[in-house]
């Protein structure tokens, strides 16, 4: 209480203020194993897309239980990953620890300097760092007998680095129709809906600062205004005709592989050609694609609208005569859900019946029963608002109490237009999906067999490792250095002024006589990195660590489809500029200290006594 861990920061002088997170926790990978024999027979005697789904699960199950028993006191967790959508497994072993505390944080304003125009760019001056210990069973810290040691004299241009982390899924091996139905209705739909409630969340924010911070809207609408940014570059990739030319002659070149060769030609020759009529199944259901994104978000959606589509599935259920303990939990389920502030559920009500009028046409029943007589999204959404005993988490407990919520209920109302077509849109979704990742599975298994590991896998959340080359590039009819340094930083904190996304906390300024303003704070490389590599470290051949990577530039979210080297640079803090700030800005000398002897230093004196 009192906190604002966000503009201030954390940092923990002694071991004892190391600040135990909640419902976090750190996984040390045991083993990495190849099981797709073991996978790939159990699946394949399936008859169909639904049977070899469950016999893969089965086969995931079994491979689970025999790693946990081989490597039992080492091991509590295993994960079984498809690669090549499938076509390949891995199963990776780990040991996971619960006890993980901050130990420090840079404020926000370092972490994401220069804001949203500064994201997926660069030239870059962001020190976006954050230290946490693990903690052993005995509640002592971890004595890892494996770990990289710190660089002292960081990188230089044209040296490799190894990028080690859990890069998420992308695009790259989807067929073009799968391509041409994420650039003509998926990723413009998310595009909107990103940006219509990022714009409710600032007007939100700015009317509301204090009750902003609160709730943690900043970071949410960074979150929001990170993937909105995301999906707009990937929208330009999607509609580059080089990048689509690339795609197409890469998928040409796979057909005329498989044509090639009887075997394959008699088990795979019609997938791509299936899993384009799948996108033309997908195409009837471009408007609820629009309509119905973000439905049901806890952060992004209207309480109102997610207590309607309960109390709804409430009703029906109590009506039709179920179980007192499955009417109980649907209750309890509606009761469950937490109010946004007025101003903004209204804002987000606003912006989802505005939804379905952009998407679905005054002739829908759904958009007939949410804007009534043609009014306004606002209009609507106030006179919901102000109808409804789900406005509320209050006013619902009380409706419920008095066992007056009935069908009139508007929101209800609105919710029983929803629910039939929200559930045709779901289940035709789950149809197709299911047909799809069959034959992705059949196309990433055809795909290995011609190429092997020449090809490498898609991300999976699971462990990998890029390398690249540290070099700048030409950009905006100039060169883009190789690394930035702190002049940078405050070069950009004078020039563009306080109450800006580049101004510099109060701790910050003026510089510090102690700070080298020279050191390098950001670099950039050639490594594939991708969604979910943030927080990956980089490390030399010789296996020190030297930076930290945290975005990749607006030429590389082109990377969602292809990898492109001469255009997409990954952007990494480097680790003297962490090694600077400890010391002379945050005077923790008991971590940077650390990071370089490998040594436990519980308090600062104790520190300082050392570094004496």
């Amino acid at each position: 209480p009192g906190e604002s861990l966000l503009d201030n920061g954390f940092y923990a002088t002694s071991l004892e203020e190391e600040r135990p997170v909640a419902n976090f926790y750190a996984d040390q990978l045991i083993a990495a194993l190849d099981v797709s024999d073991e996978v790939l027979r159990a699946v394949d005697p399936g008859r169909d897309e639904a049977e070899r789904a469950r016999l893969r699960d089965e086969a995931a199950q079994r491979v689970q239980a025999r790693l946990l028993e081989q490597h039992a006191g080492r091991a509590n967790r295993v994960e079984v990953v498809p690669l090549y959508n499938g076509g390949r497994y891995s199963a990776y072993v780990f040991r996971r620890y619960t006890n993980v505390r901050l130990v420090a944080a840079t404020e926000l304003q370092l972490g994401f300097f220069g804001g949203d125009p500064d994201n997926f760019t660069y030239p870059r001056y962001a020190l976006d760092f954050a230290f946490l210990r693990i903690y052993d069973d005995a509640g002592q810290p971890l004595r890892a007998g494996h770990y990289f040691t710190w660089s002292e004299r960081g990188v230089e241009e044209g040296e490799a680095v190894f990028v080690i982390g859990n890069p998420g899924p992308t695009n790259r091996l989807n067929t073009m129709a799968q391509l041409e139905f994420q650039r003509d209705v998926l990723v413009p739909a998310l595009e909107h809906a990103f940006d219509m409630r990022l714009a409710a969340l600032w007007e939100f924010y700015r009317e509301n600062p204090s009750e902003g911070d609160r709730l943690d809207i900043r970071n949410k609408a960074f979150r929001l205004s990170n993937s909105l940014k995301a999906y707009t570059g990937r929208l330009a990739a999607l509609r580059d005709p080089d990048i689509m030319a690339r795609k197409r002659g890469a998928e040409r070149g796979l057909r005329d592989s498989i044509a090639a060769r009887p075997a394959l030609r008699r088990r795979y020759g019609d997938v791509i050609d299936r899993i384009a009529a799948l996108q033309r199944e997908r195409a009837p259901l471009a408007a609820s694609y629009g309509a119905f994104v973000l439905f049901g978000n806890a952060t992004y959606g209207s309480a109102t609208l997610r207590r309607a589509m309960a109390a709804l599935d409430l009703l029906q259920a109590s009506a039709r005569g179920a179980p007192a303990d499955s009417v109980a939990a649907l209750r309890q389920r509606l009761l469950a859900i937490e109010d946004h502030p007025a101003s903004l559920e209204q804002r987000l009500l606003r912006v989802r019946l505005d939804d379905f009028g952009r998407y679905f046409g005054a002739d829908k029943l759904i958009v007939r029963t949410a804007l009534p007589g043609g009014i306004s999204p606002p209009a609507a959404a106030e006179r919901v608002l102000q109808g409804s005993a789900l406005a509320t988490a209050q006013r619902t407990a009380a409706a419920l109490e008095a066992g007056s919520l009935t069908r009139e209920d508007p929101a209800i109302r609105l919710a029983a237009a929803i629910q039939p077509h929200f559930a045709r849109y779901n289940a035709e979704l789950q149809r197709i999906g299911t047909a799809e990742a069959d034959l992705a599975s059949r196309l990433g298994r055809v795909r290995f067999d011609i190429y092997g590991t020449a090809v490498p896998p898609d991300g999976s959340s699971s462990p990998r490792i890029t390398d690249g080359v540290v070099r700048g590039y030409p950009y905006n009819g100039t060169l883009a250095p190789p690394y930035t340094t702190f002049f940078g930083m405050y070069d950009r904190h004078y020039a563009f002024g306080q109450e800006t996304d580049w101004a510099l906390p109060a701790r910050w300024l003026p510089p510090p006589r102690e700070l080298d303003l020279g050191t390098p704070l950001n670099f950039v490389s050639t490594a594939d990195t991708y969604g979910g590599n943030s927080g990956s470290p980089a490390v030399t051949a010789r296996l020190e660590l030297v930076g930290l990577n945290f975005d990749r530039n607006v030429e590389g979210l082109s990377r969602d489809f292809i990898y492109l080297p001469q255009r997409g640079r990954n952007i990494m803090v480097d680790v003297r500029a962490i090694r600077e700030a400890l010391a002379d800005v945050y005077d923790l000398d008991r971590i940077a200290l650390e990071v370089l002897t490998h040594r436990l230093y519980a308090t600062e004196a104790e520190a300082d006594a050392a570094g004496r």
